[in-house]
């Protein structure tokens, strides 16, 4: 996963020692393990609240196993025998880090299991085009990528985002119909699985990606109108520990794609989007079928 790097370190005297924060860190690959691990949910929820923490802190989150949430697998798709396959082994394998290129190649075999009726409806954005849009250099680049999607001509669009180390799920609904239409009205969904992580950490960047979109396509609508549409942040279901974010973001892929209504109305918001949802059950039935699926396309 590609890193940028940004100053905004901090330190704080601690029991005769002192503890350097790095909250501006979207990358973490290039540390060693054990320190690593300490870190990829704190940096995410400390550039949230923007606060310090306690070495005691650090020692009571690692207690709890709150560690890299970006877990999945780490073993490339297209590298794997179909001999080494073991089904009773699929979720122990599930708990292995989630980079970039694995959830990619989990999407696209996810993608083709959908049935072409579904398809028609969405569009999909790779998942490390968000961040990388947020890097002045590549910003223009994205755009014109995102332009070979036709987003505007699909109910609903999928943006994978990772960000600090961690993964959540942007929608954009309805973008191709009028923004002043008092029958179905644009919105964005984001899903995230780590509440106290404050999703909404991410709206500024969101709305200067949507509002750049827009304007790369030569739509009418002006930035006041843009700035109008509703981000809303269901309360889905929440990890149970600090591997699995990478998880509920497929997983709300699928069932989205699956329930999501022929036309999305403010009215009936959240609609199946509420903190019971799914169980951690259907959860681990489906990371398993995500390995039948790899297993079977090798």
């Amino acid at each position: 996963m590609g890193r940028t790097r940004r100053t905004g370190r901090k330190t704080r005297p601690h029991g005769g020692g002192v503890v350097t924060i790095d909250l501006e860190s979207e990358g973490c690959t290039d540390q060693p393990s054990k320190h690593r691990t300490c870190w990829k949910h704190i940096q995410a929820l400390m550039h949230a609240r923007r606060t310090r923490i306690t070495k005691q802190q650090v020692e009571e989150i690692e207690s709890f196993k709150l560690t890299s949430p970006c877990f999945l697998q780490t073993i490339p798709c297209r590298e794997r025998s179909k001999k080494r396959f073991k089904r009773n082994n699929a979720v122990s394998k599930l708990k292995k880090e989630l980079d970039s290129v694995s959830f990619n190649c989990y999407m696209e075999n996810l993608w083709k299991s959908f049935s072409e009726d579904k398809k028609m409806s969405f569009a999909y954005l790779d998942s490390l085009w968000f961040t990388m849009y947020t890097d002045a250099s590549s910003g223009v680049k994205v755009l014109e990528w995102i332009k070979r999607k036709h987003i505007f001509s699909k109910k609903y669009v999928l943006v994978p985002i990772v960000r600090w180390c961690h993964w959540s799920l942007l929608i954009f609904c309805h973008f191709g119909e009028s923004l002043l239409s008092e029958n179905i009205t644009p919105c964005m969904l984001l899903l995230d699985s780590l509440e106290m992580a404050s999703p909404k950490r991410l709206e500024p960047d969101i709305r200067k990606f949507v509002w750049d979109i827009y304007e790369s396509e030569g739509r009418p609508e002006n930035k006041h109108m843009i700035s109008q549409i509703p981000l809303l942040v269901p309360k889905v279901p929440q990890q149970r520990n600090g591997v699995e974010c990478g998880n509920y973001v497929l997983y709300f892929i699928n069932l989205f794609v699956q329930d999501a209504p022929e036309n999305f109305h403010m009215e009936g918001y959240p609609y199946f989007m509420k903190d019971n949802w799914f169980s951690p059950e259907g959860l681990e039935h489906f990371c398993e079928k995500l390995e039948s699926l790899e297993s079977d396309i090798l």
